[in-house]
């Protein structure tokens, strides 16, 4: 059983929710009317303009995009009468995702962006993965936008970054793109030399990284979070940012980017804190991800964040800031990690 939380006004309509996120429509006939009954969910809590369902699980393995379709962005969102209608909790049952592969271990790393993302060719993105490996970055991902373009091809990308990159760093190629091409621009990716694997699920479908997560690549999977703002910013409908770090985690993702404390993104301290939370909750059989703290970081901002997350699993990620460096990207990333050495009294 799912047990979606919601903040309704007006909270009278918590029965019409109900049947909205599930069955779409009460009663039926004679036929269906057992089957409607056994799917429709039921309100198990009102307290105010807070109102908890309990949904029957459509699928088993629950499909991530009928999830999103149904509890997250869909029609209880669109429904005129209602003021507000925002999802703030969502439960799953044990194993109702495979969770990641991988996910996070004790560690604290710094991570670098691949900036400018439009512009560089494939040996201009290589020579910024060595110099960032080279000062000690563990991973480097591909920015939201670089995905197949012509000037910096996928294929000849990864490849100029595999004759350069070290085996202690990871590095995330974006296979993001048109739909139907994407586990074999991912395969083709991995078989070009990437270690690691980015999409961005809110824009193409969280079904996407759970396709990838099911694939099988060897290789750890990291959402990115473009796409998620239209829904997490409106605060009368849409779905907490938290909710979306869950989901992300359960389908699949080991590497989930949280926002950063005070960073240049529109979370509150409490938003990111939430967000790491979900990330690295405890969960009966699903790996906590890594943490990815960014959002305008620069190498002193490094110490404050990781004394701001505690515990581990986290990855620092260095944007702009760090490649507008006065010493260069090289030394930017040399000063993070000394940060995450003196954090942890190395």
């Amino acid at each position: 059983m799912l047990r979606a939380t919601y903040e309704l006004d007006p909270p009278e309509a918590a029965e019409a929710l109900a049947v909205q996120v599930s069955v779409g429509m009460a009663g039926g006939d004679a036929g269906l009317g057992a089957r409607v009954a056994a799917l429709g969910a039921r309100v198990a809590a009102l307290d105010g303009h807070r109102v908890v369902l309990e949904v029957p699980p459509a699928t088993d393995p629950l499909d991530p995009d009928h999830v999103m379709a149904a509890l997250v962005v869909g029609e209880a969102t669109e429904v005129g009468v209602w003021r507000r209608c925002r999802l703030v909790a969502l439960d799953l049952p044990a194993a109702a995702m495979p969770g990641p592969a991988r996910g996070a271990e004790p560690d604290r790393q710094v991570g670098v962006i691949v900036k400018p993302s439009l512009g560089l060719g494939p040996a201009g993105v290589a020579a910024l993965v060595a110099t960032a490996a080279g000062a000690g970055a563990r991973v480097v991902k591909d920015d939201e936008l670089l995905g197949d373009p012509p000037w910096c091809p996928l294929a000849a990308r990864v490849e100029a970054v595999a004759r350069v990159l070290p085996p202690a760093t990871t590095y995330c190629a974006n296979v993001s793109g048109e739909p139907t091409g994407l586990l074999d621009r991912a395969r083709r990716a991995v078989d070009a030399g990437a270690t690691g694997l980015m999409v961005n699920p809110f824009v193409h479908g969280l079904g996407a990284l759970a396709a990838l997560a099911r694939a099988g690549l060897g290789v750890p999977i990291l959402a990115h979070r473009v796409g998620s703002g239209p829904w997490v910013r409106n605060p009368a409908v849409g779905v907490a940012g938290h909710v979306l770090v869950s989901l992300c985690r359960w389908a699949g993702a080991d590497l989930v980017i949280v926002g950063a404390f005070g960073g240049k993104l529109f979370e509150t301290d409490d938003e990111v804190a939430a967000n790491l939370h979900a990330a690295r909750r405890p969960r009966p059989g699903v790996r906590p991800a890594w943490a990815l703290l960014g959002g305008g970081l620069g190498p002193g901002d490094v110490g404050p964040q990781l004394a701001r997350a505690g515990g581990s699993g986290l990855v620092v990620l260095l944007g702009s800031a760090a490649h507008r460096h006065p010493g260069g990207l090289g030394p930017a990333v040399a000063e993070a990690v000394a940060a995450v050495d003196a954090a942890a009294g190395r």
